[in-house]
């Protein structure tokens, strides 16, 4: 069947998850953007709506990732299982890695001190993030559906937080997008180290996590659980 070019690319990676490897080649945002419809995005890319819309109308799709059937709190402890186990492994590694090569090339490659302070930076906004999920806001979104009863905050609704992650999710994704543009999409030089390579591959594996990660929570969790605690506020 066609690929609807009217649905969103949140929906669009939902519903086939090898799309999502499609849009990152022409660099095309689908998680911290993914409520845009799949014809803006093209439009705003500046690439023809046929040539992406073909390219995603890939055959025989895979049964939906087993994620996808998880109620909201179970979907939220995978999340953190999979991907903020990641992160919290996988920062300090990285963040000693990016130091070390920009102390070794620096002086010929200019760029990598940018390197340096755009992953500092982003380490600096995704500690805090993470830890206000796993501590205060997956929480809550298991109590609102163990209550059934909206959960409020002395400092707001769920919406209001589940709002506040998603800012804080342009943030990282802006800070990647920078990181992809200095390293000219972590393209290898040819005097590259070791060290220097396992950089470039190191950085390039954390986006496209980070993308996936991401595209759950603004696509597919947040809109859940803002779609249960305005069900049960109507009641």
């Amino acid at each position: 069947m066609p690929v609807n070019v009217s649905a969103t690319l949140g929906d669009l990676v939902a519903a086939d998850p090898r799309r999502s490897r499609v849009l990152e080649r022409w660099g095309i945002d689908y998680c911290c953007n993914g409520h845009r419809t799949l014809a803006a995005a093209s439009e705003e890319a500046g690439i023809a709506l046929d040539e992406i819309a073909g390219a995603l109308d890939i055959p025989d799709p895979p049964p939906a990732p087993q994620w996808q059937h998880l109620e909201i709190s179970a979907l939220a402890h995978d999340i953190v299982d999979t991907h903020h186990a990641y992160l919290w492994e996988e920062m300090p590694r990285m963040l000693a890695l990016v130091a070390k090569v920009e102390g070794v090339h620096g002086d010929r490659r200019p760029e990598l001190a940018e390197v340096h302070r755009a992953y500092r930076q982003s380490v600096a906004e995704i500690e805090p993030h993470l830890t206000k999920e796993e501590r205060v806001v997956f929480p809550a979104i298991s109590r609102l559906e163990k209550s059934q009863t909206p959960v409020q905050f002395r400092f707001g609704s769920l919406a209001d937080q589940l709002r506040e992650l998603l800012n804080e999710h342009d943030v990282v994704g802006e800070l990647f997008t920078e990181i992809r543009s200095l390293t000219d999409g972590y393209a290898v030089p040819a005097d590259a180290c070791n060290s220097y390579r396992a950089m470039l591959t190191g950085l390039e594996e954390m986006e496209l996590d980070l993308h996936e990660h991401i595209h759950k929570e603004n696509n597919i969790l947040f809109p859940r659980v803002i779609e249960l605690e305005q069900r049960l506020a109507g009641r």
